[in-house]
């Protein structure tokens, strides 16, 4: 479940990333605005924008909005580049938590025996590629003045190839998710090592006997020694060694020492016990499928285009690919202002021949 909260975030950061960049360039022309009696407003609203942009001069050079998405692709990078972490080290030899089939793992090439957790590895593998696209882009935009400079086209790539990867690793990741088996006897054996009731047998102190905090804590590491002396676990330590060290224990000390008490003892918000997990679970279910999504686009009149690609990023809420639908709708906002951003340019591409100019005024000669 801390994963869970951690994507949750992602989505968020992504949902308030498109609020602000929804943002229509339109009309604002070269840099300066125009003298034409357009209106902003209207055209910003039948593209399916929020709002026209406020400022002409910003219009046309703020790149805010490419950077706060590569911002949230980086971060949700990161938070995906760490669970495939946690996959790679549980599904190898040494902890075999969880098993992942054939379909993300792949044969070594000496041996026989061994599987690769190859897409948790190359997951993993993929921050570099969303940290480094938000790095180009902060670079490129670090000294320019106002307003439009060549430079801004090296924003294009970055944002694409941050776009790409983030829904390809997202993929991966919720497929590893739905592949992977835990090996439940692998787990409750780990849960017994290294003395994890330890904390425990020191609250118990302060609960039954009364001891001050400091006190237990030195009692309890007292006993831990004497398990490790003889290679045992607390619950299996007899209370003679345990009384040793504090007279006052009783063989009701043994209830807190069984690893599946010990995480069902942690009731309080957010703990580990059984109870608070299903509350947890519960919660995150309705906040995934309540979520206010902006993946509805109204379809524009402005061309045939657009409205495919509206209907594409029709609001899929309540699917697995939700998180993917709001990374999938700020990107298309995105292109659609890059696109505008461009409109007015001086020395724009001519029409192909058998198409209209658009552009039937020439700029003044210099």
């Amino acid at each position: 479940m801390a994963y869970v909260e951690m994507i949750a975030r992602d989505r968020a950061r992504l949902d308030d990333c498109r609020s602000r960049l929804n943002e229509s360039p339109l009309g604002a022309a070269a840099l300066a605005g125009t003298a034409f009696p357009i209106d902003r407003h209207m055209t910003a609203a039948l593209l399916g924008f929020d709002r026209p942009a406020a400022n002409s001069l910003d219009a046309v050079s703020d790149r805010d909005f490419a950077i706060e998405f590569l911002s949230a692709a980086a971060i949700a990078g990161t938070h995906l580049s760490r669970f495939a972490e946690e996959i790679v080290i549980w599904s190898s030899d040494a902890y075999s938590f969880v098993a992942l089939s054939d379909a993300f793992t792949t044969g070594s090439s000496i041996m026989p025996q061994k599987r690769n957790p190859d897409a948790a590895e190359l997951v993993r593998a993929k921050t570099g590629r969303f940290n480094g696209a938000l790095l180009a882009l902060l670079t490129v935009m670090k000294g320019l003045p106002l307003t439009y400079q060549k430079d801004m086209q090296e924003d294009k790539v970055p944002v694409f190839e941050a776009a790409d990867t983030l829904e390809l690793c997202l993929a991966a990741t919720a497929g590893m998710v739905r592949d992977m088996r835990p090996n439940r006897e692998r787990l409750h054996a780990a849960a017994e090592r290294g003395f994890s009731t330890a904390t425990d047998l020191a609250d118990w102190l302060v609960r039954t006997l009364g001891l001050p905090f400091r006190e237990a804590h030195h009692v309890t590491g007292t006993i831990v020694k004497r398990a490790e002396a003889r290679g045992c676990t607390l619950a299996e330590l007899p209370l003679v060694e345990m009384q040793a060290v504090e007279p006052q224990i009783t063989d009701a000390v043994y209830d807190v020492l069984d690893p599946a008490r010990s995480a069902a003892s942690r009731t309080s918000f957010g703990g580990t016990a059984p109870s608070r997990v299903r509350e947890a679970v519960a919660a995150a279910r309705a906040r995934c499928f309540g979520m206010s999504m902006h993946s509805s686009l109204p379809g524009a009149p402005a061309g045939a285009r657009l409205e495919r690609l509206g209907l594409y990023l029709q609001p899929r809420a309540r699917s697995a690919a939700a998180f993917r639908d709001v990374l999938m709708s700020g990107l298309f906002v995105v292109v659609v202002a890059l696109m505008l951003t461009g409109c007015g340019k001086k020395n724009a591409p001519a029409p192909p021949p058998d198409q209209p100019n658009t552009f039937p005024r020439a700029y003044p000669s210099e």
